[in-house]
């Protein structure tokens, strides 16, 4: 399989694309422990990477997968793509940056500016269902400007005043968990949405006043726009301990055991 590290390589509206799906995959995830970095990690043989790309490729509504590598590393993971036979999709490396929003910016440079829907995909989530993938981007489709997966949360949260030292944290609040949800990815975006609040985030961080913000939903939100929320899925986790590890191994056994994963 040739991966296309150039966006000008491929003309897209000759393939009927119909989503383009980020993956921004540039950073070391140091809670993993020491080693290579997070996305090349293994889960049954196979780096989280792969089957992230591999369970967004499943996806009917997604034709073209950029992924952000370790600047130093896009031919290690051009090759690892390869290694792996995933073929029948479009598939770009690209050089990511320092953090996660600057490796996002840096993948929607290489999606072309026709494809109106873009997903952003944490490599950290390998076994996200394709049903997931499809419902996000069915709901940019359907005229939402930004789309996230949310699951209920199971445990009752506490708001809290933060202590240094790690002393006793006294209670501010508990809010209703019924109004709350764990946001998952793939995050779904406008094109036009997801370009313009990355162009403003930039203006903002070289004027020094851009806050801290976790996602790119939270992007969209702090410039005003509307974001709304599709049923995720409980494999839809984020493997960023050793513990996640030992429970997507689980998760991807019985998957193997019931249907050929």
């Amino acid at each position: 399989m040739a991966i296309p590290t150039s966006p000008k390589e491929r003309n897209l509206n000759a393939t009927g694309v119909v989503a383009a799906a980020v993956v921004p995959a540039a950073g070391r995830g140091e809670r993993l422990g020491p080693g290579a970095p997070k996305a090349l990690r293994e889960l049954g043989g196979v780096p989280l990477l792969v089957h992230a790309v591999r369970a967004l490729a499943r996806s009917r509504a997604v034709g073209l997968v950029v992924v952000a590598a370790p600047a130093d590393g896009v031919a290690e993971v051009v090759a690892l793509l390869d290694s792996h036979g995933l073929d029948g999709k479009d598939i770009r490396v690209v050089a990511g940056g320092a953090t996660r929003q600057e490796s996002v910016r840096l993948g929607l440079a290489a999606v072309p500016a026709e494809v109106e829907v873009v997903l952003v995909h944490d490599a950290a989530r390998p076994l996200v269902p394709v049903d997931v993938v499809d419902a996000v981007a069915a709901a940019v489709r359907a005229g939402a400007d930004a789309v996230v997966p949310g699951v209920p949360l199971a445990d009752t949260v506490k708001r809290v005043r933060p202590q240094t030292g790690g002393g006793p944290e006294p209670v501010l609040d508990t809010p209703d968990r019924a109004t709350l949800r764990a946001v998952q990815t793939p995050q779904g975006f406008r094109h036009t949405t997801l370009s313009e609040v990355h162009e403003k985030a930039l203006a903002e961080e070289a004027g020094g006043t851009m806050p801290p913000v976790t996602d790119d939903a939270g992007l969209v939100e702090h410039f005003g726009g509307q974001v709304v929320v599709v049923p995720g899925h409980e494999e839809a986790f984020k493997v960023t301990r050793p513990i996640d590890l030992v429970l997507a191994e689980a998760v991807l056994a019985r998957r193997r055991a019931s249907d050929g994963f």
